[in-house]
C-alpha cells in the first residue's frame, strides 16, 4: 500500500481529517483507491479512542452518507462497492466493540411491555449526564446557540432517518408503533411539518446555512459518533433491538430539554421561526415517549425476548454517547471556549 496523500476534498464542507477519511471520500467521488481495507486496519490500529477519532468517525459518516444519499457529490453507483462495504464492516466492528466496552450495561427487566417500559423510564431518570438544556435556558449566548444549531444539524437535518431503517425489520405491534412515531416525525403527510424541515427553518432564522453537511467540518468527532451510532444500529438488521432501544431513550429524554431550549432561545430574543422546532417537540415527544417505551420497545421485547439485551444496550448507548456530545459543548462553553473544531486542526 502506497503512502496516503491528503488532497482537497471533493465534498462541500467536508474535508478529510486523515488517511482513512481521505481514501473513503476519494473512492466515493470516483477516484480509484487501492487497498482500502488495509488503510482502515491501519487507521483503527493507530487509534487511541475510536469514538473520538476524527479520521475514523468522518470516514464512517461519509460511508453512511452514501446510503442515505445525504451528500449529493457521492456517486450512487458506489453505494454497494465491495471494497467500501468491507471497509465499513471493519470500522463498524471496531466501533461497536468500543461502544459495548464503554457504555454501562443496564440491568435487564423481564421481557414484558410493562417491565421494559418502566425500566427504560428508570434508566433515563437515573442518567446523571450534563444538563446542556438547563445551561441553554439560563446562560447560553447567541453565539453559543448558533454553535448548538451547527452541532445539532448533523443529525437533525436528517431527523428520524436513522430510526426508519428499522421499519422493514419489525412486524406486528412494534412495527405499527414505530410507523406511528415516524409518521409524526415526517409531518403526517404535510411537507411543511416534517421535523427536519422545521429545523431547517430554525437554522435560517438563526442566520445559518441549512444545507445538509454544511457544518461537518466544524463539529468534533464525538458529534459524528452520535449520528454514526444511530446509523450503525439502524442499517444493520442484526442490531434492530439496539435501534429500537435508542429511539425509546431518545424520545423519553426529549420533551423537557426541548422546552428548555425553546425558553433559552426566547430569552435571547430569537423569534418564533427559530423556537418552533423545539416547541413542536415538547408536546409531540411527550406522546412519543410512551409509544416508544411501551408499544415499540416493550412489545418487541415481549415478542422477541432474545432482543431484550440489545434493546437496553441501545437505550444506554443513546444516553451515554449523547451525554458525551452534550458534555463537550457544555465544558467548552463554561471554559469560555468554542465547542467547534479549531481552524488550525481542519
Amino acid at each position: 500500500m502506497s503512502a496516503p496523500t491528503l488532497v482537497p476534498s471533493a465534498l462541500h464542507g467536508c474535508a478529510a481529517r486523515g488517511p482513512l477519511s481521505d481514501a473513503v471520500i476519494r473512492r466515493l467521488t470516483g477516484t480509484d483507491v487501492d487497498d482500502l481495507g488495509a488503510r482502515a486496519e491501519v487507521a483503527l490500529a493507530a487509534s487511541d479512542d475510536i469514538l473520538r477519532d476524527d479520521d475514523v468517525q468522518l470516514a464512517l459518516f461519509v460511508l453512511y452518507a452514501s446510503s442515505y444519499g445525504s451528500l449529493p457529490e457521492l456517486d450512487p453507483a458506489l453505494e454497494w462497492d465491495p471494497a467500501l462495504v468491507a471497509t465499513r464492516g471493519l470500522v463498524e466492528h471496531a466501533f461497536e466493540r468500543a461502544l459495548r466496552a464503554t457504555v454501562p450495561a443496564p440491568e435487564l427487566p423481564e421481557p414484558t411491555v410493562d417491565a421494559v417500559g418502566r425500566a427504560l423510564f428508570a434508566l433515563a431518570e437515573a442518567d446523571t449526564g450534563p444538563s446542556l438544556s438547563r445551561y441553554v435556558a439560563k446562560k447560553a449566548t447567541e453565539e453559543q446557540m448558533r454553535e448548538f444549531f451547527m452541532q445539532r444539524s448533523i443529525y437533525t437535518l436528517r431527523e428520524a432517518d436513522p430510526h426508519s431503517w428499522a421499519i422493514p425489520r419489525l412486524r406486528g405491534r412494534a412495527k405499527a408503533a414505530l410507523v406511528e412515531i415516524q409518521s409524526d416525525e415526517y409531518g403526517g403527510g404535510r411537507p411543511d411539518r416534517v421535523h427536519a424541515t422545521i429545523f431547517a427553518r430554525a437554522m435560517r432564522g438563526a442566520g445559518l446555512d441549512d444545507t445538509y453537511g454544511g457544518y461537518v467540518d466544524d463539529v468534533p468527532a464525538i458529534t459524528l459518533a452520535s449520528l454514526n451510532m444511530m446509523s450503525m444500529f439502524g442499517i444493520n438488521r442484526r442490531l434492530v433491538g439496539a435501534i429500537v432501544g435508542h429511539l425509546a431513550a431518545f424520545e423519553i429524554t426529549s420533551s423537557i430539554p426541548n422546552r428548555m431550549y425553546g425558553d433559552g432561545l426566547r430569552r435571547l430574543g430569537f423569534t418564533a421561526d427559530v423556537t418552533e422546532y423545539f416547541d413542536e417537540h415538547v408536546e409531540a415527544d411527550a406522546v412519543h415517549e410512551q409509544i416508544a417505551a411501551r408499544d415499540l420497545a416493550g412489545a418487541l421485547a415481549e415478542d422477541r425476548p432474545e432482543l431484550l439485551e440489545d434493546i437496553m444496550f441501545g437505550a444506554a448507548a443513546c444516553l451515554t454517547v449523547d451525554g458525551w456530545a452534550a458534555g463537550h459543548m457544555l465544558e467548552s462553553w463554561t471554559r469560555g471556549e468554542s465547542s467547534l473544531r479549531e481552524r488550525s486542526s481542519r
